[in-house]
């Protein structure tokens, strides 16, 4: 069975408070959480239509509307590993 996560990145500003470039060549949105971006999980939905009506609901809130090009739907499979390796901290 499938969910779809729904997530959304308010992008960091540079110093001249001016939005940082979030697109890559590909038109994906990327982001960087150690540049200050922030990520948030709006929620889980059975569907990706619901995920997408969510979307357009949030589009009109305080903070969301400033960056409303910056949602991403996540599809994962319940009950299967994502993560299957370790990781490590890099501490500069």
């Amino acid at each position: 069975m499938q969910v779809f996560l729904l997530w959304h990145v308010r992008h960091a500003r540079d110093l001249d408070g001016s939005p940082v470039e979030h697109v890559d060549g590909d038109g994906e949105l990327t982001w960087d959480e150690w540049d200050g971006d922030d990520l948030k999980l709006l929620g889980v939905y059975s569907t990706e239509s619901r995920a997408r009506e969510r979307i357009e609901r949030a589009k009109s809130t305080p903070g969301f509307a400033d960056e409303p090009d910056c949602f991403m739907v996540d599809p994962h499979e319940i009950d299967e590993d994502a993560w299957t390796e370790g990781f490590i901290t890099i501490v500069e």
